[in-house]
């Protein structure tokens, strides 16, 4: 899908510069040099997502997944420079109230075909890139839909040109599609940013975590550090497992692996590390006759000491008002 990208803006550079070149028209130069920041943004795409797929290694010991969120940046930051230089181009021919613009008809043929490529070119890479976790792809995708309405906005403008004559709606159209391409930057820097500094996972993700906690309650006393994050596609999600103090560590240890595979299953690319730790020895169950041997976790007492099955803390430490 990256190499689809960069084969599409290439054709649609070249052919929104030479058009527009011919025009004199900044709303088709400003697209040409959209498209182009685009081509390079599919560049930059195409390579993180190669490097984003290689493996964990001893200086990357988390993997190499944050190469979209920064390919991501970078692709924010050259939008805004695009936008810079549209704003440079089109301020004075306001100023001196338009200029000639000539062969309207090939503008606005122009800008039909680059919108229906891009349109179509966009939905493959946000679907893709939604399909595989990719930042870099659905950066992409979107950096390509966000042409699609520039240059629907350019070709309405081209016609009103046509119809009126007047001739200053070519900057202004320059100037609103620089607006909508700052819009668009300052979006994928918030985004990627979100992810360089280690926000955690959306509130849904996080919810399907808990659920699958919610599920195993009765086999542990109480979880607690919760923390989440991204890398690119990937997910790591750390927490503390509280359980019976004579809880057999191979008992613990199977229950944080079904735990961890049932997160797994959940959602994709997620990577789980449970700290495993007793209940604080205050917190110990005060029946004598079972204090020495943990129930085991379907809740059955296998502690020879039992009078009756009744005063079998059932492997619980209370811990009252403690979440």
């Amino acid at each position: 899908m990256a190499r689809l990208s960069i084969l599409s803006n290439t054709c649609l550079t070249i052919g929104k510069l030479l058009v527009g070149l011919s025009m004199g028209s900044v709303g088709v130069i400003s697209e040409a040099v959209h498209s182009g920041l685009d081509l390079i943004a599919s560049l930059i795409a195409f390579m993180a997502v190669r490097q984003s797929g290689k493996p964990a290694d001893e200086n990357h010991p988390y993997g190499h997944g944050k190469f979209e969120n920064l390919a991501g940046i970078i692709e924010a930051l050259l939008i805004l420079a695009a936008a810079t230089g549209i704003f440079v181009q089109a301020v004075p021919k306001i100023l001196h109230g338009g200029s000639e613009i000539e062969a309207l008809g090939w503008g606005a043929a122009v800008m039909i075909i680059s919108a229906a490529v891009n349109f179509l070119i966009s939905r493959k890479l946000i679907r893709v890139g939604k399909e595989t976790d990719s930042p870099a792809l659905t950066a992409d995708g979107w950096h390509l839909r966000t042409d699609v309405y520039t240059s629907l906005g350019v070709f309405f403008g081209l016609g009103a040109i046509y119809l009126t004559g007047y001739t200053i709606l070519d900057p202004i159209i320059g100037i609103a599609v620089g607006l909508l391409i700052v819009k668009a930057g300052f979006d994928l820097i918030r985004e990627s940013m979100g992810v360089m500094l280690d926000v955690s996972l959306p509130s849904e993700e996080e919810e399907a975590i808990r659920r699958v906690l919610l599920r195993h309650a009765d086999q542990f006393l109480e979880y607690h550090g919760l923390r989440t994050r991204k890398s690119g596609p990937y997910r790591y999600v750390d927490l503390h497992l509280v359980v019976p103090r004579h809880l057999p560590v191979g008992t613990a240890h199977m229950l944080c692996d079904c735990i961890e595979q049932e997160i797994e299953e959940a959602l994709p690319e997620v990577q789980v590390l449970i700290h495993c730790e007793p209940c604080e020895k205050a917190e110990e169950p005060l029946e004598a006759n079972c204090s020495a041997a943990p129930c085991s976790i379907d809740g059955s007492c296998p502690a020879a000491s039992c009078d009756k099955e009744d005063s079998c803390p059932q492997g619980r430490c209370p811990i009252a008002d403690k979440k």
